[in-house]
């Protein structure tokens, strides 16, 4: 059994409990909490050496500001969120630890961390530089490091452009009024895939995508970008202009 103890702070379901059963396997003592259940914050500052906070978004820095002034200096603060700027930002004005930002680029629903990309954004780290990223690392995941901006700015993209077309496709569609069953009867295999995609989203954990969009600090830019290409297409399709249409695909 591995001396370090680590404590998961929404270690109680999705991507905290994934973790918490990883991190188990691994031989690691694990302690968790959640809403209602599992061990108290501040204990599990004073007991484990590293802690993680796991929870949503909207209340990520709220949690924070709780275990953060508990952490030991020599202890290691990380959290699993989806944005880094603003978690990373307060780990630090709220501890005394180290501290490094971790963003696994899964959801709970895979069997395997190997293959999967899992992004750091160290801040202020010596003893635990190197811990996390080991573990993950061993086990064939895919390890990079960024600043917490960058991290932000290509999540803006990667989690909130495209979370943001499945959104508006399924806003659209319920619009129309067409019934589901009826659509299928012609549906094709790349269209079934969207509608699977599209159900998640509205229907799984519809805040989570919601905060993964509005609380980006760098999606204004993207939707900017997403209206002046919407606009361009909507104007070539008034003028049944298929020539400049095939133009704009061909641009590179």
């Amino acid at each position: 059994m591995n001396e370090v103890e680590i404590g998961i702070i929404g270690g109680t379901g999705g991507i905290g409990k994934w973790f918490a059963d990883f991190f188990e396997k691994e031989r690691y003592i694990v302690h968790v909490s959640g809403r209602r259940t599992g061990m108290d914050m501040d204990k599990m500052a004073e007991k484990c050496q590293v802690v993680i906070v796991s929870v949503p978004i909207g209340v990520t820095t709220q949690v924070i500001e709780q275990v953060g002034p508990k952490m030991k200096k020599e202890s290691l603060l990380m959290d699993f969120t989806s944005l880094k700027e603003e978690p990373v930002k307060a780990m630090l004005e709220h501890s005394c630890s180290e501290v490094m930002g971790c963003h696994p680029l899964f959801g709970p629903d895979v069997d395997s961390i190997e293959g999967q990309n899992i992004v750091f954004c160290p801040a202020r780290t010596e003893k635990w530089s190197n811990w996390p990223k080991n573990i993950f690392k061993k086990r064939g995941a895919r390890v990079f490091e960024t600043t917490p901006e960058n991290h932000d700015e290509m999540m803006a993209i990667i989690q909130g452009l495209n979370h943001l077309n499945t959104i508006i496709m399924g806003l659209a569609l319920r619009e129309t009024g067409v019934d589901l069953t009826e659509l299928k009867k012609f549906s094709t295999p790349i269209f079934d895939t969207k509608l699977a995609i599209i159900e998640k989203i509205f229907t799984n954990n519809p805040q989570l995508y919601a905060e993964i969009i509005t609380l980006n600090p760098h999606i204004n830019k993207i939707i900017d970008i997403y209206e002046k290409n919407l606009s361009q297409l909507k104007n070539l399709i008034d003028r049944e202009d298929t020539e400049g249409f095939t133009k704009l695909l061909k641009e590179r």
